[in-house]
């Protein structure tokens, strides 16, 4: 899916008249992954919409996937998705019944999500695109932000990386039906049992890998916290087949902006391959969440997880 570069839409919102409102509690001001609005003292609204073309070719699985991807910036912000709208571009000539499976596709995920969808827009469109608006709640004091690491965390990244450059292998036919499965399974999943998962420890800042990378997104985090952030390469968990693809330079047009955008905020020590940093650099789509916590509450996380 195409994207604007955070610097690019930062010049843009710049332009653009500000709001006041002593109960918006994050904007855009930041990069984070949602905005949040305090309704009380003990609920805040959160609210977000994303949409994107296909990535697949089974219209039910694209559903699922857009559907997983939009409910993951509610996750990812510490709350729990509630209610969801369809937003839906499609062609004038295209089966009906393509349609109704990409829409199916996605109340599955909703249905999984114990969210609710109340309607939505569509319009009519060259190209298909679907996701979805989503409106969720989260108790103020327990909003998660991308720009708040602390000192001494340790980095838990819930999915493996490498879609972009899998979905990409896709087109030339160079994957192996188990790592399709694998690929789809991982985009389509939600990240429900990550989040749900967090409860009771001391998280101190979350979001969702997605279109920026591991790379870009781990730099906003940094960049926000005035901090730097160490990865090792060898430690990040990888797709089936995404290492291998990248040595064969499968990487799409999205890593290259990521990495030019990135720029010198990020470097790589010399024993790190070309490979691997393609994939850190990656667009993922429906990515996991990146959860910065201290060592301790981490390691007990990690063992949550794997359960």
């Amino acid at each position: 899916a195409a994207k604007v570069e955070p610097d690019a839409l930062a010049q843009v919102l710049r332009q653009l008249p500000k709001f006041h409102d002593d109960n918006l509690l994050v904007g855009f001001d930041t990069s984070d992954d949602a905005a949040v609005y305090k309704i009380d003292e003990n609920t805040a609204l959160i609210q977000t919409v994303d949409i994107f073309p296909p990535v697949v070719d089974d219209p039910y699985s694209y559903g699922q996937i857009a559907a997983a991807n939009s409910l993951s910036d509610v996750y990812a912000m510490g709350g729990r998705p509630q209610l969801a709208m369809n937003v839906l571009c499609m062609p004038e000539d295209l089966d009906k019944e393509i349609i109704l499976e990409v829409l199916q596709g996605g109340y599955s995920k909703c249905k999984e999500a114990d969210t609710i969808v109340c309607g939505g827009h569509t319009i009519k469109d060259n190209e298909p695109k679907y996701g979805l608006c989503v409106s969720g709640f989260v108790h103020p004091e327990k909003i998660l932000r991308n720009n708040t690491i602390k000192e001494g965390d340790l980095l838990i990244l819930t999915k493996a990386i490498g879609t972009g450059i899998l979905n990409t292998a896709i087109k030339a036919d160079l994957l192996t039906p188990d790592t399709e499965k694998a690929l789809i399974e991982s985009m389509a999943s939600l990240n429900k049992e990550a989040a749900l998962a967090l409860d009771g420890f001391s998280v101190n800042s979350c979001t969702d890998i997605t279109g920026f990378g591991l790379i870009g997104h781990a730099s906003e985090m940094a960049a926000g916290s005035g901090r730097t952030i160490i990865i090792e390469s060898s430690k990040v968990p990888l797709l089936p087949q995404a290492y291998e693809m990248a040595e064969m330079g499968i990487v799409p047009k999205g890593a290259y902006n990521n990495r030019n955008w990135t720029g010198c905020s990020a470097g790589f020590a010399e024993s790190v391959p070309l490979a691997m940093s393609d994939v850190m650099f990656d667009p993922q789509t429906s990515g996991g969440l990146l959860i910065s916590l201290p060592e301790k509450d981490a390691l007990k996380l990690i063992s949550v997880l794997k359960d």
